[in-house]
């Protein structure tokens, strides 16, 4: 009997990617075959960078962490038309919190409802269950740009939270 070729999406908007994202990543990849980190485009939301910026960051992270058959793309509309599309399998999701665990609830049995993908949830290690693209962002652009050519203190304090080339990234965006 031949072994199914199990694809998996990671939708988010990875802006930017943390580390909590990477370890969702790497223990989904124990698991599927094949992924596909799937940034999606929202208009609602303030973004640091752009999807193309995004994809570029995290190709690079994959490739500079030799990881195999993960592949980065960008996509516009709903999470499960892109799916199908892709002919995913399944939507892999990570929870941090109790708090996540009612929303994501919830999209995952509207998903599986009207399109009959299911999702797989994984929760994040424990040092990264605080850690949301959201926060990084409010702290980046709260923080202010560098003065006298020092970081301030609130963004040098996310080198912990998210990868260094990452870090390295939105410290050049902010001297813009």
């Amino acid at each position: 009997m031949a072994k199914k070729c199990v694809r998996a999406i990671f939708p988010g908007s990875f802006d930017p990617i943390t580390n909590g994202h990477l370890d969702v990543i790497d223990r989904g990849m124990k698991i599927f075959d094949e992924l596909i980190i799937a940034i999606g485009r929202s208009p609602v939301k303030n973004q640091l960078f752009t999807p193309e910026e995004r994809v570029e960051m995290i190709a690079e992270l994959i490739r500079e962490r030799q990881m195999t058959g993960i592949s980065v793309e960008s996509f516009d509309g709903l999470t499960v038309e892109y799916a199908a599309k892709k002919k995913a399998d399944v939507i892999l999701r990570g929870l941090r919190s109790l708090t996540d665990v009612q929303y994501e609830f919830q999209l995952a049995m509207t998903n599986r409802a009207v399109a009959g993908i299911e999702t797989v949830f994984i929760m994040t290690s424990e040092q990264y269950g605080f850690t949301s693209s959201t926060l990084i962002r409010e702290v980046a652009s709260l923080s202010g740009p560098p003065k006298a050519g020092r970081i301030p203190a609130g963004v040098a304090g996310l080198s912990n939270l998210i990868p260094n080339s990452i870090y390295e990234r939105l410290k050049q965006h902010l001297k813009k």
